[in-house]
């Protein structure tokens, strides 16, 4: 959303011409940077001139010093080539106008904040480093303590150029000469549009906020509220100052940023870019296991089985039964002794090291206990030979590699694919047309060659229960081998591996070989072991299955958490079992508590409309009180199927009536034919399913079948409120008369 509001004037003029000067002194920043790159070539030029002689023989102290100079010099210059190229990405990203409302706008401080300190010629800060006491406030600064911020401004940048910007605004109300963009303008104009008492209402909101972003880091906090309330940007601007405020603890374990979707993760990189650090991971529910994509949803019926904690049975069965193609016999030659186990003694053992390890973790166990087995069915000879015997047996390798191999976790799942397989491990715990169902969701992945969001806490649980796959120890090499060859591309030899596990520090100069089929596709990769974080932050919290919180919980085992949701707006059905799942990934660390009850995003007219829609169905439902009024009430309009014409005028009406964003939220049956309108009004419009909404604004919707949306969805008539919650001044809805 892009509303400006100032003392005077609401235009697009005011956008262009904040988006101008910022751009400019943006350039300038870059040419500062220019500047500054050839000057460390000039360094390194120099570091390398160092220390060069003509004399042969020993080497003089003046020459030692020359060497031990040029290294100096050599190091210190790669060192800052390499921040200079690793920040010029988004270099700068946020502004801080400081004063005091009686301050002329010639005299306020401005502070543009960035990735790395920028000085001019004359060594004024052009940038200021955002790890600096000088730029703490950008982190620190609330209404309701300011720190003589008058407004703190998001820059977003493509490269080097200026995108769009939001503000936040710091004082109780806007200087007149003062342009506020984004959600800035909006509290700016709550301020002025119903006098004392309004301003009264914005700053509780601002107070509540405050208070939660500067909760203790240690333990949970949960923010909770309705719609439009803001929990999203507090939550946000929590993580932002927990780095800030504890940067040695966070910056070393890191903080893990979840939301629902990608199109959650790209808003919350252009809201807060400098969660873009190093320390922070921002994550979507389908990118939470390193070397796993997913984006696909399952039907709502197949998403409830997966994320149930009922198919932890079913994952527990399929993990400890034998690797696809393990021999079902022993047999073999030991020191002249002929052993022969079968497969009841073989179940046995695997049962046996299961119970105390981790399935790829334990070959070492599983082989000991294989030879202990071995020497009972023999019990002739001696016995350390018949295992010395055993030990070192070409045969036995050969069993071993089948018959306890490492197992990747997606093969566990891509198995299920196998109905009558499904049924077997299923017994007890889904019933037949559950199982079906779970075994049709694995071969339309087969098919599609894509996991779906809730496959990957799946993948996660059997990995858990496996153990991280091995690495082959590489052979001993023969006297033969000349060590110089390690390194072929002296030799201009090209080394090509396969990308499968293949790893280490110079992985990514190898080859990869791209999966040419379904199958290899999501087998790609590596799962790797999941890493604990300092801090978790969750967004729309309603929305995770069990089995997802258990995934989360692997990862913020030792963290302290910040969570935020909405129950009225779940799509996930069973909302005890996932609030139990909640309490024991936090273990038993203390709990607070932050509600957010003022709705400051939508309209009255607007969230009225979403308020009657849910209430009926969740009479329990967290409404806030919507503070803001346009006199302008939504659209709700019977229209003929397919909806393609109706939905164009709509986008056509509102461009002409909103200056900023426009989101086109339809069900998948209707998708395909409104793809069409992505991009429309110059880039002003989106065209997007209901369950990416979540979380996201826009200053009008046009809201396509909702009966449609209700059908489609998990959470029915809950993702619907979602959806009606997503316009900030207008909203038009379109019901097809047939579907």
């Amino acid at each position: 959303m892009t509303t400006t509001r100032s003392g005077a004037t609401d235009t697009t003029a005011d956008v262009a011409r904040e988006i101008a000067f910022e751009q400019a002194h943006v350039d300038r920043v870059y040419a500062e940077l220019e500047k500054a790159s050839s000057r460390v070539a000039d360094v390194e030029a120099e570091g390398l001139a160092r220390g060069r002689t003509s004399r042969t023989g020993d080497v003089r102290d003046e020459e030692l010093t020359g060497l031990f100079e040029r290294d100096a010099l050599v190091y210190a210059a790669a060192k800052r080539r390499s921040a200079i190229e690793k920040q010029y990405e988004g270099l700068v990203f946020g502004r801080l106008d400081l004063g005091d409302m009686g301050t002329p706008a010639a005299e306020r401080e401005v502070r543009h904040i960035g990735r790395l300190g920028v000085r001019d010629d004359d060594y004024e800060p052009l940038v200021i480093d955002w790890r600096a006491p000088a730029a703490s406030a950008f982190y620190r600064a609330t209404p309701v303590d300011p720190m003589g911020v008058i407004r703190r401004r998001v820059l977003r940048c493509k490269g080097a150029t200026v995108v769009g910007a939001e503000d936040d605004l710091m004082v109780p109300e806007a200087p007149d000469d003062l342009v506020v963009l984004g959600d800035g303008a909006l509290i700016a104009a709550l301020t002025r549009s119903r006098g004392r008492q309004m301003r009264d209402i914005v700053a509780t909101i601002q107070r509540h906020q405050d208070e939660a972003i500067r909760a203790p880091s240690r333990g949970v906090t949960e923010i909770t509220g309705g719609p439009g309330t803001g929990k999203t940007v507090v939550a946000l601007h929590r993580a932002a100052y927990l780095l800030y405020s504890e940067r040695r603890r966070f910056e070393s374990g890191g903080i893990l940023v979840v939301g629902p979707s990608a199109a959650y993760t790209a808003y919350i990189e252009r809201v807060l870019p400098s969660l873009g650090e190093d320390s922070v991971a921002l994550r979507a529910l389908g990118d939470l296991v390193d070397g796993v994509t997913a984006v696909r949803l399952d039907s709502p019926e197949v998403a409830a089985i997966k994320g149930s904690l009922r198919i932890r049975r079913l994952l527990s069965r399929a993990a400890s039964r034998p690797p696809v193609g393990a021999p079902k016999q022993f047999r073999v030659f030991v020191n002249g002794h002929a052993v022969r186990l079968d497969e009841p003694v073989l179940h046995r053992i695997r049962r046996q090291v299961l119970r105390s390890g981790q399935h790829n973790l334990a070959t070492a166990q599983a082989r000991e206990s294989l030879a202990q087995e071995a020497w009972k069915s023999v019990r002739q000879g001696d016995r350390d030979e018949f295992l010395d015997a055993f030990d070192s047996s070409r045969d036995v390798d050969e069993f071993m590699q089948t018959w306890w191999r490492q197992i990747d976790p997606r093969e566990v799942l891509l198995a299920l694919a196998d109905t009558d397989h499904t049924s077997g491990l299923a017994r007890g715990v889904l019933d037949h047309e559950e199982a079906a169902a779970i075994a049709g969701s694995m071969r339309e992945a087969l098919q599609l060659g894509t996991w779906s969001v809730a496959d990957v806490a799946l993948i996660d649980d059997v990995s858990a229960r496996l153990g991280q796959v091995q690495e082959p120890e590489a052979e001993e090499r023969g006297f033969y081998e000349i060590e110089e060859f390690d390194d072929l591309s002296a030799y201009g030899v090209t080394d090509v591996r396969a990308g499968v596990g293949r790893r280490g520090p110079d992985a990514s100069s190898r080859s990869v070989i791209t999966p040419t089929d379904a199958r290899e596709r999501l087998l790609h990769g590596r799962i790797e072991r999941p890493s604990s974080s300092a801090h978790v932050l969750v967004d729309e919290a309603q929305d995770l299955s069990p089995m997802q919180w258990r995934t989360l919980a692997r990862r913020g085992r030792n963290a302290s958490w910040t969570v935020v949701g909405d129950a009225a707006q779940a799509s996930w059905g069973d909302l005890d079992e996932a609030l139990a799942a909640r309490r024991e990934a936090y273990g038993s660390q203390e709990l607070r508590r932050f509600h957010m009850d003022t709705n400051y995003r939508n309209a009255r007219e607007i969230f009225d409309y979403a308020r009657d829609v849910i209430l009926p169905l969740v009479p329990d439902a967290d409404i806030p009180a919507a503070v803001r009024e346009t006199g302008v009430d939504p659209i709700d309009r019977a229209v003929e199927a397919p909806p393609v014409a109706a939905a164009e005028a709509a986008v056509d009406e509102l461009l002409g009536e909103v200056e900023g964003s426009i989101a086109v939220i339809t069900p998948t049956r209707w998708a395909d034919r409104l793809a069409h309108l992505e991009g429309a009004g110059d880039g002003r419009v989106q065209v997007i399913d209901p369950l990416s909404t979540k979380g996201l604004e826009w200053d009008a919707t046009v809201v396509v079948d909702p009966d449609g949306i209700i059908e489609e969805s998990p959470g029915g008539v809950r993702v619907l409120y979602v959806v009606l919650t997503r316009a900030a001044h207008r909203m038009t809805v379109l019901r097809p008369s047939t579907t």
